[in-house]
């Protein structure tokens, strides 16, 4: 495992970015990888959910993060579509928790708060801070990439200080 390097991910059916960042925010902070891990609604669904693991699986073996940082679940959506990105949600932290890299989650409040220094700030703002602080000459797209990139951002941001719900190495429980 890397120290100081960080995966975030935004977990989703259709859909799961994530991003690997390396450094300290006061001395800077580089993008080393990023991705977008796809699935077809024309393919069964548990089919799906193990593409998600098989696939993060391999993101984690080649980048070897030694912290994790994922989004906790929030929805104004259909039930169906939050059983469905809960259960992604799941094989995401299967898959993550396997290595035993530290792993912390963020709601999309908290990384909004952290990077903009709004709760509310736009998805616009979001991106363009994201690209800001990663030196990057364009966005990152899309934009669950660069939701996965902004959450592992929040994470080296809050260091270890535990202000934020900390899940423990392969155990359950929080903090």
């Amino acid at each position: 495992m890397h120290s100081g390097r960080v995966l975030g991910i935004d977990p989703g059916v259709s859909e799961t970015g994530w991003a690997v960042l390396e450094g300290d925010p006061p001395r800077g902070v580089r993008l080393v990888a990023s991705g977008c891990i796809r699935t077809s609604p024309r393919t069964p669904f548990p089919r799906r959910l193990r593409e998600i693991h098989d696939l993060l699986s391999a993101v984690l073996s080649e980048h070897a993060p030694a912290e994790i940082a994922i989004e906790e679940m929030f929805f104004a959506k259909a039930a169906h579509t939050i059983r469905r990105t809960l259960q992604a949600r799941g094989v995401a932290l299967l898959a993550a928790t396997r290595d035993g890299a530290l792993l912390r989650e963020y709601n999309p409040k908290q990384v909004k708060l952290s990077l903009t220094g709004s709760g509310s700030a736009p998805k616009a703002q979001m991106q363009k801070m994201v690209q800001s602080a990663l030196g990057l000459a364009s966005r990152l797209t899309p934009d669950d990439v660069a939701d996965a990139a902004a959450i592992a951002l929040c994470h080296l941001r809050a260091g270890r200080a535990g202000r934020m719900k900390v899940l423990d190495r392969l155990g359950g429980g929080g903090a």
